[in-house]
């Protein structure tokens, strides 16, 4: 009798040629895209090389993108993007961006249609995962494994079991996808899906913006998990035909399919919440944290620079001014959603808050540029990750929240609710 399967596992077994797989088992599985950055692909690069490989397996099945440390920061960071570039240009690869064809990675490959429902892509960078929101498996990868990867097109996997979160209502005014995945995390903790696919569905997927499921599944590693993945519905194709994405065979978890925890998420009873440092799953309602004042703000990472969040930010900076002494950056995620913004008059909004307008790039999410703090400051971020010096010196303190969130806390000058000041 042939055994049932969660999602992730329908699309391993499809990509090792397999009928089945069960947990636990170890695989080898085709690959649809390869991507590495500015930090991660100068390592694979070398290592490329040092295994005696001369041509990459695909070209155009593989994604490098400049973001983390570009506009370039300092010497190392030209270096590191030189080595990129070079190797770019002598293997012909399609799917190189930099500079206004850039972005953050987790971002632009999904707009520029690089992924799509039922893919395998591995990435050397922890926030693969987030390509889960369209129905594919995403993981990160090691440098070396990338560089195996982009040498073969396979790449060797265990295959998880899984975790089943059960969406149920709709979410008040001002919860997003953001509070949904902290809630969870701060539910079961950061290594709470140790390994495990973390698998969203159920009715309370329908009032989930394509925004807000990149946003979770984007934080799914921060709960430990080996990825996370959305079942596919008429949302999820329509954002793929929009934008030229692959449609590939991403079927629904058998009824019966077997997971480790069930975890029920009734969207209406959630917050607008914030994680305190030095963890994610340090969460708290924001209204019930007490008066925390922060010296800099900052809108935008893989986790939140789309539209919905700059049009949530600027909804609530809208005729009203950062609060002395905070300092607001805003990163639109890509130069797709930059131009889209100042089209919508949103950058217009952030200029007349006291906002400074970055680039789309990673810069202060991993204390690399635009925004690294001084010792004793504190940060509330829509980033992925508060631990100890993520955001410049050790003895800084880093929050996470949503937009909203974000946006009342840059007017109050302290963590605030957004119900604050929208009235």
């Amino acid at each position: 009798m042939p055994m049932t399967m969660t999602m992730t596992q329908k699309i391993l077994a499809a990509h090792a040629g397999l009928d089945e797989v069960v947990p636990g088992q170890l695989i080898q599985a085709r690959c649809d895209l390869v991507m590495g950055n500015d930090i991660t692909a100068p390592l694979a690069i070398r290592e490329f090389a040092r295994i005696g490989a001369e041509r990459v397996f695909d070209p155009s099945r593989i994604a490098l993108v400049l973001d983390h440390f570009t506009p370039n920061k300092d010497i190392k960071a030209a270096e590191l993007c030189r080595t990129v570039r070079d190797f770019a240009r002598a293997q012909g690869i399609v799917h190189f961006y930099e500079g206004g064809d850039a972005g953050i990675e987790h971002i632009i490959l999904p707009e520029k249609g690089l992924v799509g429902p039922g893919d395998v892509v591995i990435g050397a960078d922890s926030h693969t995962c987030t390509y889960g929101a369209l129905g594919a498996f995403s993981t990160g990868v090691g440098s070396t494994d990338m560089a195996a990867g982009m040498a073969t097109g396979f790449c060797w996997f265990k295959v998880p079991s899984a975790i089943r979160i059960r969406l149920t209502g709709s979410p008040a005014r001002f919860v997003g996808g953001k509070d949904a995945i902290l809630s969870i995390i701060g539910r079961i903790g950061v290594d709470g899906a140790a390994y495990k696919s973390m698998e969203f569905g159920g009715p309370g997927l329908a009032a989930l913006s394509m925004d807000d499921r990149f946003t979770m599944a984007n934080m799914t590693v921060e709960a430990g998990a080996k990825n996370g993945v959305f079942e596919v519905d008429e949302r999820t194709l329509a954002y793929a035909r929009l934008h030229g994405n692959r449609i590939g065979a991403s079927e629904p978890a058998d009824a019966d399919a077997h997971y480790e925890e069930m975890i029920e998420l009734d969207l209406p009873n959630l917050k607008p919440v914030v994680a305190l440092p030095s963890s994610p799953a340090n969460v708290w309602p924001a209204d019930e944290i007490g008066r925390i004042e922060v010296d800099q703000v900052v809108i935008g990472s893989c986790t939140n620079g789309r539209m919905d969040d700059l049009r949530i930010a600027a909804g609530l900076l809208s005729g009203r001014r950062a609060a002395r002494g905070v300092r607001l950056l805003v990163i639109p995620g890509s130069h797709k959603v930059y131009r889209q913004a100042l089209e919508e008059g949103l950058l217009s909004t952030f200029l007349q808050a006291g906002a400074v307008i970055c680039p789309p790039t990673c810069g202060p999410c991993l204390g690399g540029h635009m925004g690294v703090l001084a010792k004793g400051e504190r940060a509330l971020a829509t980033t992925n990750r508060n631990f100890v010096g993520r955001m410049g010196h050790p003895e800084s303190f880093v929050y996470l929240s949503g937009p909203a969130v974000a946006a009342a806390t840059a007017v109050a000058g302290r963590i605030e609710s957004p119900a604050s000041i929208a009235g």
